[in-house]
Protein backbone atom coordinates (compact mmCIF):
# COMPACT_ATOMS: atom_id res chain seq x y z
CA UNK A 1 0.00 0.00 0.00
CA UNK A 2 2.46 2.35 1.05
CA UNK A 3 6.37 2.56 -0.15
CA UNK A 4 7.69 4.46 2.86
CA UNK A 5 10.95 5.45 1.21
CA UNK A 6 12.08 8.40 -0.57
CA UNK A 7 14.74 8.17 -3.35
CA UNK A 8 16.59 10.90 -5.81
CA UNK A 9 16.51 8.87 -8.26
CA UNK A 10 12.79 9.19 -8.86
CA UNK A 11 10.23 11.95 -9.74
CA UNK A 12 7.48 10.91 -6.35
CA UNK A 13 7.08 13.39 -4.04
CA UNK A 14 7.32 12.22 -1.16
CA UNK A 15 6.69 15.01 0.77
CA UNK A 16 3.47 15.66 -1.41
CA UNK A 17 2.18 12.23 -0.52
CA UNK A 18 1.58 13.13 2.72
CA UNK A 19 -1.79 12.87 3.54
CA UNK A 20 -1.83 9.61 1.66
CA UNK A 21 0.86 7.77 3.76
CA UNK A 22 -1.03 8.85 6.58
CA UNK A 23 -4.45 7.27 5.42
CA UNK A 24 -2.80 4.32 4.41
CA UNK A 25 -1.10 4.08 8.17
CA UNK A 26 -4.16 4.78 9.77
CA UNK A 27 -5.71 1.92 7.70
CA UNK A 28 -3.07 -0.87 8.79
CA UNK A 29 -2.70 -0.39 12.16
CA UNK A 30 -4.78 -2.55 13.40
CA UNK A 31 -3.50 -5.65 11.57
CA UNK A 32 0.43 -4.26 12.10
CA UNK A 33 -0.19 -3.62 15.70
CA UNK A 34 0.32 -7.72 16.15
CA UNK A 35 3.56 -7.44 14.28
CA UNK A 36 5.28 -4.81 15.93
CA UNK A 37 4.84 -6.75 19.07
CA UNK A 38 5.90 -9.64 17.55
CA UNK A 39 9.13 -7.84 16.15
CA UNK A 40 9.63 -6.54 19.48
CA UNK A 41 8.92 -9.39 21.51
CA UNK A 42 12.11 -11.16 22.05
CA UNK A 43 14.65 -8.23 22.37
CA UNK A 44 16.14 -6.68 25.67
CA UNK A 45 14.55 -4.37 27.75
CA UNK A 46 14.81 -0.81 26.69
CA UNK A 47 15.48 -1.79 22.83
CA UNK A 48 16.44 0.66 20.60
CA UNK A 49 14.13 0.36 17.25
CA UNK A 50 15.46 1.62 13.79
CA UNK A 51 12.88 2.72 11.63
CA UNK A 52 14.75 3.50 8.08
CA UNK A 53 12.36 4.76 5.03
CA UNK A 54 10.05 5.57 8.04
CA UNK A 55 7.31 8.19 5.93
CA UNK A 56 4.89 9.15 7.74
CA UNK A 57 5.82 7.34 11.12
CA UNK A 58 3.08 4.70 10.92
CA UNK A 59 4.96 1.59 12.22
CA UNK A 60 7.07 3.37 14.47
CA UNK A 61 4.06 5.04 16.34
CA UNK A 62 3.14 1.12 16.63
CA UNK A 63 6.74 0.34 18.01
CA UNK A 64 6.66 3.44 20.44
CA UNK A 65 2.94 2.50 21.96
CA UNK A 66 4.21 -1.15 22.87
CA UNK A 67 7.25 0.48 24.08
CA UNK A 68 5.24 2.67 26.21
CA UNK A 69 3.21 0.23 27.47
CA UNK A 70 6.52 -1.49 28.49
CA UNK A 71 9.81 -0.34 30.00
CA UNK A 72 10.58 2.43 27.51
CA UNK A 73 13.36 2.16 25.07
CA UNK A 74 14.27 4.22 21.71
CA UNK A 75 13.24 4.77 18.91
CA UNK A 76 15.19 6.28 15.60
CA UNK A 77 13.28 7.50 12.46
CA UNK A 78 15.57 7.45 9.60
CA UNK A 79 13.67 9.48 6.49
CA UNK A 80 15.72 11.37 3.72
CA UNK A 81 12.46 13.54 2.82
CA UNK A 82 12.65 16.46 6.07
CA UNK A 83 9.05 16.85 5.78
CA UNK A 84 7.91 13.44 6.64
CA UNK A 85 10.62 13.13 9.26
CA UNK A 86 9.64 16.13 10.92
CA UNK A 87 5.66 14.75 10.61
CA UNK A 88 7.12 11.38 11.51
CA UNK A 89 8.55 12.33 14.78
CA UNK A 90 4.98 14.14 15.99
CA UNK A 91 3.07 11.06 15.14
CA UNK A 92 5.58 8.85 17.07
CA UNK A 93 6.16 11.29 20.02
CA UNK A 94 2.34 11.80 20.57
CA UNK A 95 2.49 8.04 21.74
CA UNK A 96 6.02 7.79 23.54
CA UNK A 97 4.42 8.83 26.53
CA UNK A 98 7.76 10.33 27.96
CA UNK A 99 9.58 7.24 28.44
CA UNK A 100 10.17 7.00 24.93
CA UNK A 101 12.81 8.23 23.25
CA UNK A 102 12.02 9.51 19.63
CA UNK A 103 15.26 10.86 17.71
CA UNK A 104 15.00 11.68 14.17
CA UNK A 105 18.22 11.64 11.13
CA UNK A 106 18.18 12.40 7.52
CA UNK A 107 19.35 10.04 5.61
CA UNK A 108 19.09 7.31 2.80
CA UNK A 109 20.21 3.96 2.76
CA UNK A 110 22.27 4.20 -0.16
CA UNK A 111 23.94 6.56 2.04
CA UNK A 112 27.55 4.35 3.05
CA UNK A 113 28.06 6.29 5.98
CA UNK A 114 24.43 5.51 7.66
CA UNK A 115 26.04 3.47 9.99
CA UNK A 116 28.28 5.90 11.50
CA UNK A 117 24.84 8.20 11.86
CA UNK A 118 22.80 5.83 14.03
CA UNK A 119 22.82 4.35 16.95
CA UNK A 120 22.93 0.32 17.33
CA UNK A 121 20.12 -1.58 16.62
CA UNK A 122 18.22 -4.61 18.27
CA UNK A 123 15.96 -3.61 16.04
CA UNK A 124 15.94 -2.41 12.12
CA UNK A 125 12.55 -1.82 10.42
CA UNK A 126 12.48 -1.03 6.65
CA UNK A 127 9.12 -1.42 4.43
CA UNK A 128 8.95 -0.59 1.28
CA UNK A 129 12.24 0.68 0.94
CA UNK A 130 14.97 -1.80 -0.35
CA UNK A 131 13.39 -2.33 -3.32
CA UNK A 132 14.00 1.12 -4.30
CA UNK A 133 17.67 0.79 -3.62
CA UNK A 134 20.01 -0.17 -6.83
CA UNK A 135 21.30 -3.27 -5.10
CA UNK A 136 18.89 -4.78 -2.55
CA UNK A 137 21.16 -7.47 -1.65
CA UNK A 138 24.22 -4.76 -0.73
CA UNK A 139 21.06 -2.51 1.25
CA UNK A 140 19.97 -5.38 3.30
CA UNK A 141 23.73 -6.20 4.03
CA UNK A 142 23.80 -2.12 4.99
CA UNK A 143 20.89 -2.47 7.44
CA UNK A 144 22.73 -5.81 9.28
CA UNK A 145 25.24 -3.61 9.67
CA UNK A 146 23.16 -1.50 12.16
CA UNK A 147 22.15 -4.28 14.44
CA UNK A 148 23.82 -5.33 17.72
CA UNK A 149 24.49 -8.97 18.18
CA UNK A 150 21.23 -10.82 18.61
CA UNK A 151 19.19 -8.07 16.77
CA UNK A 152 16.60 -8.23 14.44
CA UNK A 153 16.54 -7.20 10.92
CA UNK A 154 12.67 -7.11 9.56
CA UNK A 155 11.88 -5.63 6.13
CA UNK A 156 8.05 -5.17 4.98
CA UNK A 157 8.36 -6.36 1.06
CA UNK A 158 5.63 -8.23 -0.90
CA UNK A 159 2.72 -9.46 -0.11
CA UNK A 160 -0.67 -9.75 -1.58
CA UNK A 161 -1.71 -6.72 -3.81
CA UNK A 162 -4.24 -4.23 -2.44
CA UNK A 163 -8.27 -4.78 -3.88
CA UNK A 164 -10.34 -2.14 -3.72
CA UNK A 165 -12.48 -1.32 -6.52
CA UNK A 166 -15.50 -4.05 -7.08
CA UNK A 167 -15.08 -5.50 -11.20
CA UNK A 168 -17.54 -4.28 -12.66
CA UNK A 169 -17.94 0.01 -11.79
CA UNK A 170 -20.75 1.08 -14.34
CA UNK A 171 -18.37 2.69 -16.39
CA UNK A 172 -15.13 1.71 -18.93
CA UNK A 173 -14.50 -1.61 -19.45
CA UNK A 174 -14.63 -3.80 -16.74
CA UNK A 175 -11.25 -5.31 -14.26
CA UNK A 176 -9.89 -1.54 -14.15
CA UNK A 177 -8.14 -2.65 -10.65
CA UNK A 178 -6.12 -5.47 -12.53
CA UNK A 179 -5.01 -3.73 -15.28
CA UNK A 180 -3.97 -1.04 -12.95
CA UNK A 181 -2.19 -3.72 -10.90
CA UNK A 182 -0.46 -4.94 -14.75
CA UNK A 183 0.41 -1.45 -15.42
CA UNK A 184 1.80 -1.01 -11.72
CA UNK A 185 4.28 -3.84 -12.63
CA UNK A 186 5.48 -2.71 -15.47
CA UNK A 187 6.12 0.24 -14.17
CA UNK A 188 7.85 -1.23 -11.10
CA UNK A 189 10.46 -3.35 -13.54
CA UNK A 190 11.24 -0.34 -15.50
CA UNK A 191 11.70 1.81 -12.20
CA UNK A 192 14.69 -0.76 -10.90
CA UNK A 193 15.64 -1.41 -14.42
CA UNK A 194 16.94 2.55 -14.21
CA UNK A 195 18.41 2.84 -10.90
CA UNK A 196 21.90 3.28 -10.83
CA UNK A 197 23.84 0.30 -10.19
CA UNK A 198 20.39 -1.54 -10.38
CA UNK A 199 21.63 -5.45 -9.44
CA UNK A 200 19.52 -8.42 -10.20
CA UNK A 201 18.57 -10.57 -7.16
CA UNK A 202 17.26 -13.35 -8.89
CA UNK A 203 15.93 -15.66 -5.48
CA UNK A 204 13.94 -14.43 -2.56
CA UNK A 205 14.03 -12.29 0.31
CA UNK A 206 14.33 -14.67 3.03
CA UNK A 207 17.45 -16.46 1.29
CA UNK A 208 18.49 -12.35 0.66
CA UNK A 209 18.15 -11.97 4.20
CA UNK A 210 20.40 -15.08 4.68
CA UNK A 211 23.05 -14.19 2.25
CA UNK A 212 23.53 -10.84 4.40
CA UNK A 213 24.77 -13.24 7.34
CA UNK A 214 21.06 -13.42 9.32
CA UNK A 215 20.13 -16.50 10.99
CA UNK A 216 16.69 -17.73 12.63
CA UNK A 217 15.30 -16.04 9.28
CA UNK A 218 11.30 -16.13 9.31
CA UNK A 219 8.19 -14.89 7.16
CA UNK A 220 4.98 -13.81 8.38
CA UNK A 221 1.87 -11.85 6.62
CA UNK A 222 -0.80 -9.07 8.54
CA UNK A 223 -3.54 -8.58 6.56
CA UNK A 224 -5.65 -5.88 5.72
CA UNK A 225 -8.74 -6.16 5.81
CA UNK A 226 -11.46 -3.27 5.70
CA UNK A 227 -14.85 -5.04 3.84
CA UNK A 228 -17.21 -2.51 2.07
CA UNK A 229 -19.07 0.01 2.73
CA UNK A 230 -16.05 1.22 4.54
CA UNK A 231 -15.73 4.45 6.34
CA UNK A 232 -15.16 7.54 5.29
CA UNK A 233 -11.55 7.44 5.50
CA UNK A 234 -11.47 4.41 3.57
CA UNK A 235 -13.44 6.21 0.62
CA UNK A 236 -10.96 8.87 0.12
CA UNK A 237 -7.65 6.73 0.55
CA UNK A 238 -9.33 4.89 -2.44
CA UNK A 239 -9.84 7.82 -4.44
CA UNK A 240 -6.55 8.69 -3.52
CA UNK A 241 -4.63 5.61 -4.10
CA UNK A 242 -6.50 4.92 -7.65
CA UNK A 243 -5.76 8.34 -8.47
CA UNK A 244 -1.76 8.08 -7.95
CA UNK A 245 -1.54 4.28 -9.44
CA UNK A 246 -3.05 6.24 -12.65
CA UNK A 247 -0.71 9.05 -12.52
CA UNK A 248 2.34 6.69 -11.85
CA UNK A 249 1.55 4.27 -14.36
CA UNK A 250 -0.30 6.30 -17.29
CA UNK A 251 2.26 5.60 -20.08
CA UNK A 252 1.31 1.83 -19.40
CA UNK A 253 -2.19 2.40 -19.30
CA UNK A 254 -4.97 2.83 -22.41
CA UNK A 255 -6.56 5.87 -23.19
CA UNK A 256 -9.67 4.34 -22.37
CA UNK A 257 -8.49 2.99 -18.43
CA UNK A 258 -6.81 6.58 -18.31
CA UNK A 259 -10.53 8.29 -18.96
CA UNK A 260 -12.33 6.09 -17.12
CA UNK A 261 -9.55 6.71 -13.82
CA UNK A 262 -10.69 10.67 -14.51
CA UNK A 263 -14.09 10.07 -14.40
CA UNK A 264 -13.80 8.15 -11.22
CA UNK A 265 -11.63 10.45 -9.39
CA UNK A 266 -13.44 13.68 -10.69
CA UNK A 267 -15.84 14.98 -6.96
CA UNK A 268 -18.09 16.44 -9.41
CA UNK A 269 -18.67 13.93 -11.90
CA UNK A 270 -21.46 11.15 -11.92
CA UNK A 271 -19.17 8.14 -11.85
CA UNK A 272 -17.26 9.55 -8.29
CA UNK A 273 -15.97 6.21 -6.38
CA UNK A 274 -16.06 8.68 -3.27
CA UNK A 275 -20.01 8.62 -3.27
CA UNK A 276 -19.65 4.69 -3.76
CA UNK A 277 -20.68 2.22 -0.94
CA UNK A 278 -19.42 -0.61 -2.01
CA UNK A 279 -15.55 0.28 -1.63
CA UNK A 280 -13.46 -2.12 0.45
CA UNK A 281 -9.88 -2.63 1.18
CA UNK A 282 -8.41 -6.33 0.93
CA UNK A 283 -4.81 -7.73 1.00
CA UNK A 284 -1.98 -8.76 3.00
CA UNK A 285 1.43 -7.13 3.90
CA UNK A 286 4.81 -9.93 4.13
CA UNK A 287 7.40 -9.15 6.51
CA UNK A 288 10.55 -10.95 6.71
CA UNK A 289 12.88 -11.17 9.50
CA UNK A 290 16.37 -12.62 10.32
CA UNK A 291 18.50 -12.13 13.22
CA UNK A 292 22.14 -10.90 13.79
CA UNK A 293 24.27 -14.34 15.34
Amino acid sequence: MSGHSHHHHHDIDWADRLAQLRMADRLDADALTPAARRLLGGLPARPVVVDVGSGAGGMSVLFARELAGGGGGTVVLVDATPELLGEARRAVAAVAGGIVEVVGVEGDLADPQLAARVPRADLVWASGVVHHVGDQQGALRTLAGLLRPGGVLAIGEGGLEMHCLPWDLGIGRPGLEHRLSAARAEWFAGMRAGLSGSVAMPYGWPRALREAGLGDVESFGALIDHPMPGSDLLREYVVHRVGWLAEWVGEWLDPDDRATVAALIDPDGPDFLGHRDDLYLFGAKQIHCGRLR
